[in-house]
């Protein structure tokens, strides 16, 4: 592959609802272009984007692909990304090194939810439009423009204008020339004349096009409403910077399916002629350099400065670290330098990625992409610079990872095995998250939504041979006491030999403080109890609120005071008056009103206006309380506090109630005594889960 500069390439994230046909206009591109002789279904589990085995088992991406195709002395470097809500982590990493969004709209179904997730989430980058299936016998391009121009506003422009001859679509109008063309097959033919019923449609569009031109500058705005029009050069600077600046989206239209690949070919010419190169939209950027943030320009031959955006871990071909070059040149003997890691790195195979195709490069400039083999310690978000100049780029804005499973393996000994394969597929999907809970002891991950959870299960039995489970994990309950006791505990053991003998007298109340265990008093007079055995009994309650009386939970808030008690001159011991403290604990924690204590979360739920009583209802069912909304945006913030057991499912749930249009955060607010019913059930299946861990024992 040729080697090209930033003033010749495009780095553009295609996006969309699941299904609206990412992946087919990939391979209808690759076609077009003569890069492959045939065109791979997703069906087939054939295409080049989609080379996953979990990719080709469930027919839809879960992964982010690159496809770098060239056209009429352009690169166009697409990352084709997964249109389902799970995996908007993988959107995320191309729209981080991406300078525009494609955004594909179904030509018969219209702007999806997925289709106003990718407009968002494209926010502040150049945005165009693709209305796909226009063959089909239900297409309505100007119902679907009239749709995204309600939902996104008017900056959506129609560029071309189809129109039809005996019901059926066969060319377009180009909004932005006035000239007509019939697709034949994969090309276009220039028409005579346009179609006398598209006149009126064309000069309204038109003038729609003009004036969005116009206003990017006082210039052409004076001109054009001097003389009502503007020469073609005009046009297409005005253009590239309507684009640019946002006022614009233009909108093309088509059909990937098939083998002639209607309207690709025309989009290649407009992203590769109107669209703004990576020169033009990412001239500089903004990174860190020993704590100093600063701007450096995507200059060739400036100091390196490239951001690793995703990782690929595939256990035949190795490490890919995938990259785009903000600065500089890369060369199979660049000295690398990993800025966030402080460490020296050594380039090995330096690669164009096209799927999982390696296509090997002699050097990648500025505003390129491309991939190394075998990097040492570099990961995702990591920045690769040189020692002299170890430049930082900013990190990707990943959404936080909130539906949380308890992960076990079902083959013994696997845990070690298991620890080493979560450690590659997390280096490739940053929002899953692995940790050991140090209070449960269980293995947890996180993830967006439980397909993306379950391909993690798929992907750990295929890759690594690994079968595991998945639970709700547990809920960190707390034990505490409302009221007060007294109570006497007594460890004596003198039956011959070496006896033991210890007697306290002891007073549990409330401490008033949850945010500790316990506070230990000692008040006693006339040395019952000796000093020296006062560490001993504290130990005995340290002991002792660790798992609590009632369900084996921690225990909170306790005083334990003690004030009296008996010793025996030779038989008393430090073990004695532990084992006797345990005693009175766990008998004066019973007497004195306990209690179970749950966690309360922080949750705010941001969704369009229309799912508001829908949450509050949800979240009064879920014994929640909201405490307050206010306008995000064009968006409602419900901020609530809810206990945590009634949130082990809200990630899914809440994608359900709003067609996946809703987002929620949540954090710890505080522990609260759990109703009683709650309470009831939690120490029966506490009861059944301890059983059940003896019986393995």
């Amino acid at each position: 592959m040729k080697v090209y500069s930033a003033n010749e390439i495009r780095n553009i994230a295609v996006m969309g609802h699941s299904g609206c046909g990412k992946t087919t206009l990939m391979e209808a591109a690759l076609h077009v272009t003569k890069v492959t002789n045939r065109m791979g279904r997703t069906d087939d589990g054939n295409t080049v984007s989609d080379y996953d085995a979990e990719e080709i088992r469930r027919k839809v991406s879960v992964s982010s692909s690159l496809i770098p195709i060239e056209w009429k002395g352009s690169k166009i470097n697409f990352i084709d990304t997964p249109g389902f809500f799970d995996f908007i982590g993988a959107a995320k990493e191309a729209l981080s090194v991406s300078d525009a969004a494609l955004i594909l709209v179904s030509a018969k179904s219209g702007a999806e939810v997925g289709t106003e997730l990718a407009w968002e989430n494209a926010d502040h980058k150049p945005r165009v439009f693709f209305v796909n299936g226009m063959d089909d016998e239900h297409a309505d391009f100007y119902k679907v423009v009239a749709d995204m121009r309600e939902k996104f506003g008017h900056s959506v422009a129609p560029l071309q204008l189809p129109f039809a001859e005996g019901g059926k679509i066969v060319g377009y109008v180009d909004a932005f020339t006035g000239k007509a063309y019939k697709w034949n097959g994969a090309d276009i033919t220039p028409c005579d004349s346009v179609p006398s019923d598209m006149l009126e449609i064309y000069e309204k569009q038109h003038s729609v096009l003009l004036e969005a031109i116009a206003e990017t500058c006082e210039t052409l705005m004076e001109k054009y409403f001097e003389e009502g029009k503007l020469s073609e050069e005009e046009m297409t600077r005005g253009f590239k910077d309507a684009i640019k600046n946002g006022s614009l989206s233009p909108v093309l239209c088509g059909t990937a399916t098939g083998k002639d690949a209607i309207g690709v070919a025309s989009l290649l010419d407009m992203l590769s002629t109107l669209l703004p190169s990576a020169a033009e939209l990412t001239p500089e950027i903004t990174v860190t350099k020993g704590g100093a943030t600063m701007t450096i320009p995507c200059a060739e031959s400036g100091s390196v400065c490239a951001f690793v955006f995703k990782t690929i871990s595939d256990p035949f071909v190795g490490r890919l670290s995938l990259f785009r070059v903000y600065s500089g040149t890369i060369k199979k003997d660049t000295p690398l330098f990993n800025s966030n890691k402080e460490e020296a790195e050594k380039i090995g195979q330096l690669v164009f990625l096209r799927g999982k195709n390696q296509i090997d490069a002699t050097e990648i400039k500025a505003g390129d992409i491309g991939a190394i083999a075998k990097l040492a310690g570099t990961d995702t978000q990591d920045t690769l610079a040189t020692k002299q100049a170890p430049f930082i780029c900013p990190q990707i804005a990943f959404p936080e990872s909130l539906l949380s499973r308890a992960v076990t393996s079902k083959g013994k000994g696997d845990e070690d095995k298991m620890a080493s394969a979560f450690a590659k597929l997390l280096a490739e999907d940053k929002t899953l998250k692995f940790e050991i809970n140090k209070e449960t002891k269980q293995t947890v991950v996180s993830g967006i939504g439980d397909n993306q959870l379950d391909v993690l299960v798929n992907r750990l039995r295929t890759r690594y041979k690994i079968e595991v489970e998945l639970a709700p994990p547990l809920i960190p309950y707390r034990e505490t006491i409302k009221g007060k006791s007294d109570v006497k505990g007594k460890f004596v053991k003198q039956s011959g030999g070496g006896g033991q003998y210890g007697i306290v007298d002891m007073r549990f109340e409330p401490s008033g403080d949850i945010s500790k265990a316990y506070i230990f008093e000692e008040v006693v007079v006339g040395g019952n109890v000796p000093k020296q055995y006062f560490p001993a009994v504290e130990k005995g309650v340290q002991d002792s609120v660790k798992a609590g009386p009632v369900a084996a939970y921690p225990v909170v808030g306790v005083k334990a005071v003690l004030y009296d008690g008996k010793y025996h001159a030779v038989d008393s011991s430090e073990l004695a008056f532990k084992m006797a403290a345990r005693i009175a604990f766990q008998d004066g924690f019973m007497q004195a009103k306990p209690i179970l204590l749950e966690p309360i979360m922080k949750v705010t739920v941001t969704v369009p206006d229309n799912y508001t009583g829908d949450i509050m209802g949800d979240m009064n069912k879920r014994r929640g309380r909201v405490q307050g909304q206010e306008a995000v945006g064009k968006k409602s913030a419900i901020i609530a506090e809810v206990p945590l057991a009634e949130m082990q499912k809200y990630p899914i749930d809440l994608r359900s109630m709003t067609q996946g249009r809703g987002s929620f955060s949540m954090s710890f607010e505080r522990y609260d005594e759990a109703p009683s019913d709650v309470q009831q059930k939690v120490i029966a299946a506490r009861k059944k889960e301890l059983e059940a861990m003896r019986e393995k024992e």
